[in-house]
């Protein structure tokens, strides 16, 4: 996924009228990657997906571009896989907006059969049917482009499109469909480029998590007129893990890539780890009953499964003053948890890294050029986020990055991140709320149009966690019983208590400087908001999450 080549254009390509741009810059990660200790079959280039091996390439050649719209209007760029190993087909060509390096890769595929049929599991199209043509376009583009969809014979699936920069259909000997029971549904994940009427759309597995089986072809999705053509992804027939990282290899790759956490110098409550939470007086209360009872450093007292149904939480100490010494955590005692997974049929490796706080602090609000502090909104005991890597299991790369911000987040691939020491991303944690961004600066949560909302600030300060030095592996199911679960990541209640008020009142107490339609403004964004974020209750821990099985979004 480093390695992209993009061929030169030829002389009478747009190269001669315009600047360059970002996409004709290969991105690779600022560090070689390392030598990944000996397993099984991760990182060794190819995985079995049930008698049909797959490689990624990422070596590309340019058949067509498009120079305005999407994304900053910059167009896309259309590209054929080149360097195809001996013996593996073309699934499809790769399409990427122009506004970032080329950083991308498709699958190419054989059979466990040398030959044209593959042993029956690839075949050659029967014909093209032509999808779109910019023929009529009226903008910059690099001569005409044309997209065909791969017509499969009966009991196969095509899986990608073809390009071509002639009107003349392409050979059916480029590309191979996949018979259908290799096969699993796909769906649009992020546009990437459209024009009236016509839309090209990266594409994913319809259904994701560590149990599903789609794979991903790195293919692109035309969509006319609201409708997509019919499109496939490949599937982990067998459900092999034997591509998934080791115990050693999990290590490796969190000495590569674990990432930097920074903590905006403002913040009073910091992270600590789990253990110097419940060393430190961390209280377990049960419904009806008035006496707390001290937790374990293991949480081997925690009650355990269930669900979080209102008959346990735990809270900070009484005493005032050991209580606001927990709030404020330990950066000195923190550490961060990880679960590993197989996501994508198993073509890629989710290492969802967990941090905990033990007091998420109260919210501000910014309402136009004033920022208000919202008292009691936002603050709750115990606080859960987490940052996700997302590493081929071909090659040991870092492809992308997720960034949990309250009860949502956004992907980051890694050619737009931050890196700081080699290959390790940089992470900011938000002030008080301590969600993730992938840069330093303010986002603010609620109406942007209005100027109205809740601000998420961060800043790269003198406080931070290289979390590759501090982490615990607490789960990782494809490795059986050498990984233990702590007790207290199967306690499925609150990790702080529940609170009642009146949000309303707690607005105008804040807001008595407002005029009435910036008041109302305000009482409407923050009522739209997540508990999560109004600090209603304490969250539950990490294996109550809904990408604990599944995928992030």
């Amino acid at each position: 996924m480093g390695n992209c080549i993009a061929l030169p254009a030829p002389a009478t390509s747009f190269t001669k009228k315009r600047g360059p741009l970002p996409i004709e810059t290969i991105f690779k990660l600022p560090s070689p990657l390392p030598s990944w200790p000996s397993g099984e079959g991760f990182a060794l280039g190819s995985i079995d997906l049930g008698g049909l091996e797959v490689r990624q390439v990422s070596t590309f050649t340019e058949v067509w571009a498009t120079l305005e719209g999407g994304q900053d209007n910059l167009g896309a760029t259309f590209f054929k896989p080149s360097q195809i190993p001996e013996g593996f087909f073309m699934l499809g060509c790769y399409c990427q907006p122009n506004n970032k390096p080329l950083f991308g890769w498709v699958l190419v595929a054989k059979g466990d059969v040398d030959g044209d049929i593959g042993g029956g599991m690839l075949r050659k199209p029967v014909d093209f049917t032509l999808v779109w043509s910019s023929k009529s376009l009226k903008i910059k583009q690099d001569g005409n482009g044309y997209i065909w969809s791969p017509t499969p014979p009966q009991g196969f699936v095509a899986v990608g499109h073809m390009v071509t920069s002639s009107p003349e259909k392409p050979s059916v000997d480029e590309i191979r469909c996949v018979r259908a029971d290799l096969a699993d549904t796909c769906e649009n994940d992020t546009l990437i480029w459209g024009s009236t009427g016509f839309n090209v759309y990266s594409s994913r597995p319809t259904s994701r998590g560590t149990q599903a089986l789609g794979v991903g072809a790195g293919t692109f999705i035309a969509e006319v007129n609201g409708v997509p053509s019919p499109l496939a992804c490949l599937k982990n027939k067998d459900s092999n893990l034997s591509c998934m990282p080791n115990l050693a290899q999990i290590q490796a790759l969190m000495q590569a890539f674990a990432p930097w956490i920074y903590f905006h110098p403002n913040d009073a409550y910091l992270s600590s780890s789990v253990t110097w939470f419940f060393n430190n007086g961390a209280l377990l209360y049960k419904q009806g009953d008035p006496t707390p009872t001290p937790i374990d450093p293991t949480g081997s007292n925690l009650p355990q499964g269930g669900s979080n149904d209102g008959a346990y939480w735990l809270d900070l100490p009484r005493d005032d003053g050991a209580k606001e010494r927990v709030k404020k955590g330990d950066l000195q005692n923190s550490a961060c948890y990880l679960q590993v997974k197989p996501i994508l049929g198993a073509s890629f490796t989710d290492i969802d890294i967990w941090v905990f706080y033990p007091f998420n602090g109260a919210a501000k609000a910014k309402i136009a050029l004033v920022n208000l502090s919202l008292g009691r909104i936002g603050e709750h005991v115990g606080d859960w986020e987490h940052i996700t890597l997302r590493i081929s299991n071909f090659n040991g790369e870092l492809w992308k990055v997720y960034f949990s911000e309250h009860s949502s987040g956004i992907w980051v691939n890694a050619s737009e991140l931050e890196f700081q020491g080699g290959n390790k991303p940089v992470a900011y944690s938000s002030l008080h709320g301590h969600a993730f961004y992938p840069k330093p600066g303010l986002v603010l949560q609620g109406s942007t149009t209005l100027g109205i909302g809740i601000r998420n600030a961060t800043a790269k300060g003198k406080l931070s966690m290289d979390t590759g030095m501090s982490f615990q592996l607490i789960a990782a199911e494809h490795l059986g019983s050498i990984v233990v679960e702590p007790p207290w990541l199967n306690y499925a209640r609150g990790w702080g208590p529940k609170i009642d008020y009146n949000i309303g009142q707690e607005i105008d107490k804040v807001a008595k400087v407002l005029p009435g339609k910036l008041k109302s403004a305000l009482k409407d964004v923050v009522k739209g908001l997540p508990k999560e974020v109004l600090g209603e209750e304490g969250p539950t821990g990490p294996k109550m999450k809904r990408n604990w099985e599944g995928d992030e979004v």
